[in-house]
């Protein structure tokens, strides 16, 4: 193996581990962790911005990823309207999401990315080339399907802090009385 390709293929462990916990949090009650909503939306916000940057050099990669985020902010407001929240045995707060959203943008955005490498992978084999090779986020549909996942975890976990909000201000109200 050349020595190029040890970085990437040490990465595969990682990017496996990350995308099982990313899948697992998609089923069953989640606990809500406004903290770590905040940093994840702040994270994936200079993802975006930076992605938008880099995408100012050709106006097509541009279009797609804010397409992509347009989509997502879609499907992130579908999200929301379809997540449930409850409190558990303990009295903590938490939400249902529902699984399919957000799987299937996991399950998309990790397919664009095996098939961009897979394509990369011949002009990594050889030095010369991999100096010369295109940039990994350099297409317009890997941007895009990014731009959806930006966008729809965005608007997903703002729209989570919005109705635990309400959930909360919900539960705390004092039930009406009986009209017996």
């Amino acid at each position: 193996m050349t020595p190029h390709l040890i970085a990437p293929m040490a990465m595969i462990p990682l990017m496996a581990y990350v995308i099982w916990r990313r899948m697992r949090s998609h089923f069953g009650p989640q606990p809500i962790r406004r903290k770590r909503m905040m940093t994840r939306i702040v994270i994936l916000s200079v993802l975006g911005g930076m992605s938008a940057l880099a995408g100012l050099q050709d106006i097509h990669l541009l279009e797609a990823l804010l397409g992509g985020v347009a989509g997502g902010s879609v499907l992130g407001l579908i999200g929301v309207r379809l997540t449930r929240f409850e409190r558990d045995a303990n009295g903590a707060d938490a939400y249902i999401p529902n699984p399919w959203i957000g799987g299937a943008l996991t399950v998309l955005l990790v397919s664009r990315l095996i098939w961009r490498f897979l394509v990369m992978m011949p002009s990594m084999q050889d030095s010369a080339a991999a100096q010369s090779a295109p940039a990994f986020g350099n297409s317009p549909l890997t941007l895009l399907v990014f731009g959806l996942t930006i966008g729809y975890y965005v608007v997903y976990y703002i729209g989570l802090m919005i109705h635990h909000r309400r959930f909360e201000r919900a539960q705390a109200l004092p039930l009406p009385p009986s009209a017996a």
